[in-house]
């Protein structure tokens, strides 16, 4: 069988991927590829993603240096990573450094909007600020009371011991959408004694400079730690995420956002034997049983709906013997939510489910603010059942979609079919139905109110590196939220006390 390095792409050339499927190479895609170019093929959908060369040789560089990074890190000891938590802080705190910072994310708001791009997440704010300087803060002091030695398990024999301890894993790669605060976030993975790269988003590429030069870099520099211990890729392409993800070196992939390209990058990663941690589609799921509260009821809905993010509530699901009451009510505080953003609520219906909607909602038409602009769309429309699984990617107007049940089992079944197994909550007065709801039910998070509290700081008192639904399967031995202090492997030290030990 004859093998060699790939040069060149043909127009029209047959490439297999599925194990019985096929797709061609584009015009578009044989004229531009290049010897030292790379080409992944996603092996679900045929994509066919292409690496130019300068764009490898730029994310080896930010590895290399992790890598070299990681090696020096293992034998540094506890004092560095806790001055480095406290320095990075500080920087953020500093008014000066974060004019630095603000100007440049202005800069990055600037570009987003004249590309017709939300900048929703985009955006520093104080309130962003004060939570990446507590999460700093927070992992300085885990950092300060950790013990010297994880021991998560000791099995003693006649004369020797075996104990099974905690440690680093190595480095870990991020792959996360516009949102700056992750910089700060991902910086977590020293307090295991693990390094990073990451890849933002080209929209706020400019912000996590500032980040990086301003406050990262002189933090690193003045607790003693190498350079390469959080490295950020300078390039804007989206290949890069690709490049970074087949890199066989990686300890763990770890994939934020939602949508097409979150399952493109986590395919890059499995297909290069690279463990991945991935959310996916996001869009929480509400269900009310015959015995909501309904003050609770609208309260969970009005604050679920607060901002769009990925535990935003998506979908409501209500049980038959209540929708007279309970549909009206899921309206009113949608469009509270809305009206505290200046406007009303977008709502998408399961067919067979309008007639308890007003009259007119089907016909009549609002202003929805997108990231394009401001357009007009009707109040309602109708979706089918297999629909229930879109995410409302929103700006500025709250969208969600209402289905009507015959009871809590089958939107049960609903959402384990069509949701994307990520935010479930059950609005209910019954012990034995909340039970039942947490036993069927295929979701890693689970609740009996507001969907937002799905997030690691808020819920754990940890900066979270990511969440993880169970969109591909569940997950091994972890639960969906993942923090650095999550990110150890385990070595297994014998010690003998004779000699002569022998089997």
């Amino acid at each position: 069988m004859a093998s060699g390095d790939l040069t060149h792409l043909q127009e029209g050339a047959v490439i297999p991927f599925g194990g019985d499927r096929f797709t061609t190479v584009p015009a578009e895609l044989a004229e531009v590829f290049q010897p030292g170019d790379h080409l992944h093929i996603v092996q679900t959908t045929g994509a066919l993603l292409h690496v130019p060369a300068a764009v490898r040789e730029a994310v080896r560089e930010q590895v290399d240096a992790a890598v070299a990074a990681f090696e020096r890190l293992r034998t540094a000891g506890t004092d560095p990573v806790h001055a480095f938590y406290v320095a990075f802080a500080d920087a953020l705190a500093d008014d000066g450094v974060w004019s630095q910072i603000s100007g440049a994310n202005a800069a990055d708001v600037a570009r987003a909007e004249s590309l017709g791009r939300s900048t929703t997440r985009l955006r520093v704010s104080d309130r962003m600020r004060e939570d990446m300087i507590e999460g700093l803060r927070g992992w300085a002091a885990h950092v300060q009371n950790a013990p010297a030695a994880d021991v998560v398990s000791r099995v003693e024999h006649d004369d020797w011991v075996v104990e099974t301890v905690a440690a680093p894993l190595g480095v870990i790669a991020f792959v996360f959408e516009g949102r700056p605060n992750v910089f700060a976030d991902a910086a977590g993975v020293l307090a295991t004694g693990n390094t990073a790269v990451l890849r933002i988003g080209g929209d706020a590429l400019a912000t996590a400079r500032a980040i990086q030069d301003h406050a990262l870099r002189p933090a690193l520099e003045r607790s003693g730690l190498p350079d390469g211990a959080v490295r950020l890729i300078p390039v804007r392409e989206r290949s890069a995420g690709w490049a970074l993800f087949s890199d066989a070196r990686l300890a763990l992939a770890v994939v934020r956002g939602s949508g097409t390209a979150v399952t493109e990058l986590s395919s890059v990663a499995r297909q290069s034997g690279i463990p991945v941690s991935s959310h996916g589609t996001g869009g929480a799921w509400l269900v009310a049983d015959s015995t909501a509260d309904p003050v609770r009821f609208a309260g969970v809905v009005r604050n679920s709906l607060d901002r769009k993010v990925c535990n935003t509530l998506n979908v409501a699901a209500i049980v038959r013997d209540r929708a007279d009451e309970l549909v009206p009510l899921l309206l009113a505080a949608a469009d509270e939510a809305a009206a505290a953003r200046g406007g009303v609520a977008r709502v998408h219906v399961a067919r067979g489910s309008e007639s308890w909607l007003p009259a007119d909602d089907l016909t009549r038409t609002i202003e929805v603010r997108r990231a394009e602009g401001t357009v007009a769309e009707p109040r309602a429309t109708l979706i089918g059942i297999e629909e229930l699984g879109t995410e409302w990617e929103w700006e500025e107007t709250p969208e969600l979609s209402l289905v009507v049940v015959d009871d809590v089992d089958q939107a049960v079944r609903l959402f384990n079919a069509h949701s994307p197994q990520f935010v479930a909550t059950l609005i209910s007065e019954d012990p034995a139905a909340h039970a039942r709801f947490r036993e069927s039910v295929n979701a890693p998070f689970v609740g009996d109110g507001f969907t937002r509290w799905a997030d690691g700081q808020y819920a754990l008192h940890q900066p979270e590196l990511g969440l993880s639904n169970w969109q591909n399967g569940r997950l091994l031995g972890r639960g969906g939220i993942l923090t650095g202090a999550d990110l150890t492997t385990r070595q297994t030290f014998a010690h003998h006390e004779s000699a002569d030990q022998h089997r």
